[in-house]
């Protein structure tokens, strides 16, 4: 991999880019080998996760929506889909 440092940067800003990359890249690593572990799918049943986010959708948009059982598990991916519902 090859990281493009700015010319401007000093040693601890090239370095301070350097840690924050390698933990993204590190951080990917662990979400590759945990998915290829096959691990449980996470889903909105159970424990009431869909309410809670069809009350977030109510309190931050005042709309009420049923959440569908398809609809991504992940709060930051459901929630740039509420539109669909």
């Amino acid at each position: 991999m090859n990281l493009d440092i700015p010319d401007d940067a000093d040693d601890a800003e090239a370095a301070a880019i350097a840690a924050a990359v390698g933990a993204h890249v590190h951080d990917g690593y662990l979400a590759a080998a945990a998915a290829a572990a096959g691990g449980e799918t996470e889903t909105w049943t159970g424990d009431g996760k869909r309410w809670t986010f069809a009350g977030r959708i109510e309190g931050l948009q005042g709309r009420t929506d049923r959440v569908p059982e398809t609809a991504p598990t992940d709060a930051w991916t459901a929630s740039g889909r509420t539109d669909r519902f």
